[in-house]
């Protein structure tokens, strides 16, 4: 699977203009490994800039009543997320984009480069697909996207390990998935039918 989700990569860096890739899926779905695998292979032709840098800072979400759901749509920039993708479609100007760092769940502004004359752009995140306002406005500037659709079973247990491995107990990590993660699963999976493929299982 991977030959021909880098095939269709290749096609979109060859395309004479600056194209947008995304790939969306529930937490978990493996959409950075994804992202990460495709990039090495199309490096130099393209960039990544994943969704999770408009994370809502931990400061908001305390003043908004948020802390205890980030990860849910209403807890990122979407606006922020729309506006610096319509900049990167224009392709006039080097665009600078933020990077979240799970290990201190934060983002760090303008971490990420696009340069004007990068064919592609490959964005990673949850709400690609998302249908309500402002999340609505990604689809449009997508010129192509992808939703991942692995094993459920296996995508729970790749979430619990990373929440462990980023300082959660098992128990808590287990509590976090069943009540946040789970449920904005459950909304991205009412996506799927909006993406260009849906890929079924783990690419190998």
């Amino acid at each position: 699977m991977y030959s021909e989700l880098i095939s269709r990569a290749k096609r979109l860096a060859e395309s004479g203009t600056r194209a947008i890739l995304g790939i969306a899926g529930a937490p978990g779905a493996g959409k950075g490994t994804v992202a990460e695998r495709v990039l090495s292979e199309v490096a130099d032709s393209a960039v990544l800039v994943p969704m999770d840098g408009f994370h809502l800072a931990d400061e908001q979400l305390r003043r908004l009543g948020r802390a205890d759901r980030k990860g849910a749509p209403d807890t990122f920039d979407a606006a922020g997320y729309v506006a610096l993708l319509r900049r990167i479609r224009e392709g006039s100007e080097a665009v600078y984009a933020p990077r979240f760092h799970r290990e201190i769940e934060e983002s760090f502004a303008a971490e990420i480069v696009v340069e004007p004359d990068v064919p592609l752009v490959i964005t990673e995140g949850n709400y690609l697909l998302l249908d309500t306002p402002p999340w609505s406005q990604v689809r449009g500037l997508l010129d192509e996207c992808w939703f991942l659709a692995p094993d459920d079973e296996l995508r729970v247990q790749r979430l619990i390990d990373r929440h462990v491995r980023y300082g959660r107990s098992p128990e808590a990590a287990a509590e976090w998935v069943r009540r946040s993660d789970e449920r904005n699963a459950a909304l991205v999976a009412g996506t799927r039918d909006r993406a260009d493929l849906v890929v079924e299982g783990d690419p190998s």
